[in-house]
């Protein structure tokens, strides 16, 4: 490899020790962090609501249960009030067209989930919208307020529902689908609109917002509800109220964000630009009198990921490039106006109204939180963690190295707290899933995260964004298509060259974690790469090409995104970039934890990791742990903690102390947790 810049060098081998400031951050805090959710700002740009999104605090006595969203109302810089009581969990906010009364969607007890409101100027909640024995999943109002369309779930099958009253509940694989409807229901008036009328969509719909001129709506469906359709086939409509037509904006690929301009001419579009490109990150323009649409930054290294038009008919962008964010400004014709640097925050949404502009961005030290774009400048309005300030965090920067191919690869550095010590520091390497994500300059601590967690115990962390990643342009993540485990694997091990030379990490004490395909990349690293990283945590993760083909739900998108091939085309390929098959190399220290109700990545793919390296490596370190009724990813409190406990003492057991014969660590680990 060719050795890096001079500059990059000198800085790693100078870097300061810190004196701690205050604490360290730990699995308890990660457990409280809160964070903005969804943002809206009335048309008249007078009014800005947030959902403020918090977990049960398990470890204080909380009852376990999953995120929970608080309604905010916000009027100003450290100016803002809870709108409605913690215990209502709400989602979907929005106003009236006339932003008069403030929207939600909750699910009172006995009641199906239903769209309501309260005044902007005080008052109770009340009832708006909803349909029986079906619960409202979004809504869209009319331009004069006076209707609102619901997407709403499928009718009860009452004949099916008594027989599995009587013992006949058998079900029936990827059939018996049940698609949503658009209804269409008054709100004129305080009576709840109880025979809302039934609109024709085709597909299984997704999303469903009306045009400024109330002539048309956009719509997105997918043949059915399978979350592989909607993956790769999901596809945009406008529908023309007058005359009942629908017009299909015939996109090839993986379709996002949609957004109606203020003339109703235009449709901001993020999209892939074909059926290979791993995600939705170009940005589009579509005409809807025809459909046609064209891209406004294909092939750039950047991604676009979400968008908002403003009242004057700009279009404003978030655009990730790299592990930095801009926001940028187009004309209504797709000419770039001017872009804004924000100072280091990462932004991750914009909402407008009335041409008032506010985003949500986090940075290295806080999660996210709102703030309002005004004159090119961003000003902080919440601050939900304010402890935040009583930690002393290790220093969180950029990382770029140079491949052995000589591709310059990103990442995210965090050194340890007090500085890198002589010989180097225990690493960990913080895998993304994917892979077509990316990881920020921002805050990028989690349960399943070690971040800054890890820091303040001594570690540095590297968060690589390895071929296959976005925010690089189309070309860099479709590196990964067709070539599962190299070049995107060779980059960890690249990257740890790179650490080790500079002096960051300690050669002999280099871990490995991640989820999904993060998990995927723990996995390759505990077994065909085993001599290179001391410890691994696998979470999610796949183990075998072959059999995750039949055991996922997104078969087709492995296909067209991923593999390029079916397993039978080569079945000795598959085996070749499947960990179990090097299960004789695992000589690192492997936890695997997985949820058993997961659909995405079977914990089949666990269970077979953990049985080939027992069987064939038996004095490897190993535990598997599942969390039950847990999915692709752990939703509820208690899971998220102990996961987060549990990784930390596993790198503790065998990275920190760099012994990969260690004794494994008691089954049931040490879980601080108030009575």
């Amino acid at each position: 490899m060719k050795l890096l810049r001079t500059a990059l060098l000198t800085t790693a081998l100078t870097l300061p020790l810190t004196p701690a400031l205050a604490r360290e951050m730990t699995p308890e805090d990660v457990a409280r962090i809160e964070y903005t959710g969804t943002v809206a700002v009335s048309q008249d740009g007078n009014h800005v609501a947030y959902t403020r999104v918090h977990y049960p605090d398990v470890t204080r006595g909380e009852d376990n249960g999953s995120a929970r969203q608080q309604l905010f109302l916000a009027d100003g810089a450290m100016d803002v009030r809870a709108y409605l009581p913690e215990n209502m969990s709400v989602s979907s906010i929005g106003f009236t067209p006339d932003g008069s009364m403030l929207t939600f969607l909750w699910t009172d007890e006995g009641d199906d989930r239903a769209l309501w409101g309260i005044p902007v100027d005080g008052g109770s909640h009340r009832k708006l919208a909803g349909v029986e024995d079906a619960a409202v999943r979004s809504y869209a109002f009319s331009p004069d307020g006076s209707e609102v369309y619901l997407r709403v779930a499928a009718a009860p099958d009452e004949a099916r529902e008594d027989e599995a009253d009587a013992g006949f509940n058998s079900v029936v694989y990827e059939e018996e689908f049940q698609f949503n409807r658009i209804v269409v229901a008054s709100v004129e008036g305080t009576t709840v609109d109880a025979d809302p009328r039934e609109i024709e969509v085709p597909g299984y719909v997704t999303s469903f917002q009306v045009a400024p001129s109330g002539e048309f709506a956009v719509f997105t469906s997918a043949p059915s509800p399978l979350i592989d359709d909607e993956y790769t086939s999901l596809r945009a409509h406008i529908l023309n109220f007058a005359t009942g037509e629908t017009i299909e904006v015939e996109t090839p690929g993986k379709l996002g964000d949609i957004e109606i301009s203020p003339d109703g001419m235009h449709l901001s579009m993020i999209a892939g630009v074909d059926e290979h490109d791993p995600a939705d990150t170009t940005l589009h323009l579509v005409d809807t009198s025809t459909g046609e649409y064209y891209a406004l930054n294909a092939g750039a290294p950047e991604a676009a990921v979400d968008a908002e038009w403003m009242a004057d008919g700009r279009l404003a962008v978030v655009v990730h490039v790299g592990v930095q964010s801009v926001l940028r400004f187009y004309d209504d014709n797709g000419e770039m106006l001017r872009e804004y640097d924000p100072d280091g925050l990462i932004l991750t949404s914009i909402e407008q109204g009335g041409n008032r502009l506010v985003v949500e961005a986090n940075a290295p030290t806080h999660p996210n939180e709102l703030f309002s774009f005004n004159g090119g400048n961003f000003t902080r309005w919440t601050d939900h963690n304010p402890w935040l300030a009583e930690i002393d965090f290790g220093e969180q920067r950029p990382f770029r190295f140079e491949a052995t191919d000589g591709t310059e690869v990103e990442g995210v550095l965090i050194l340890p707290v007090g500085g890198v010590p002589g010989g180097g520091a225990p690493t960990i390497f913080d895998v993304h899933g994917g892979p077509e994500a990316h990881e920020s300059n921002g805050w990028v601590t989690g349960y399943s995260n070690p971040g800054q967690v890890a820091a303040g115990q001594g570690y540095a962390v590297f968060l690589p964004n390895y071929r296959g990643s976005t925010a690089y342009g189309t070309d860099f993540s479709k590196a990964h298509s067709g070539n599962y485990t190299d070049p995107e694997f060779r980059d960890l091990v690249d990257a740890k060259h790179w650490l080790v030379e500079m002096g960051i990490a300690d050669p002999d004490r280099v871990g490995i974690t991640g989820g999904s395909y993060g998990g995927y990349a723990t996995a390759w690293s505990s077994t065909y790469n085993s001599e290179h990283f001391a410890a691994g945590v696998m979470f999610v993760g796949i183990s075998n090409q072959i059999s995750k083909t039949g055991t996922g739900d997104i078969p087709m998108e492995m296909f067209l995104v991923h593999a390029r091939q079916w397993p039978w085309d080569d079945w000795q390929h598959f085996l070749e970039v499947s960990p179990i098959y090097y299960a004789d190399r695992a000589d690192t220290p492997l936890l695997i934890m997985h949820g058993d109700a997961d659909t995405r990545v079977s914990p089949t793919q666990s269970v077979e990791m953990y049985r080939n390296i027992r069987i064939r490596r038996p004095d490897t370190p190993l535990r598997l742990v599942m969390f039950p009724g847990e999915g692709h990813g752990n939703s509820r409190a208690a899971s998220r903690y102990e996961y987060n406990v549990r990784m930390m003492e596993w790198f503790d057991t065998y990275l920190m102390t760099g012994d990969r014969d260690a004794p494994l660590p008691p089954a049931r680990p040490e879980l601080n947790i108030e009575d």
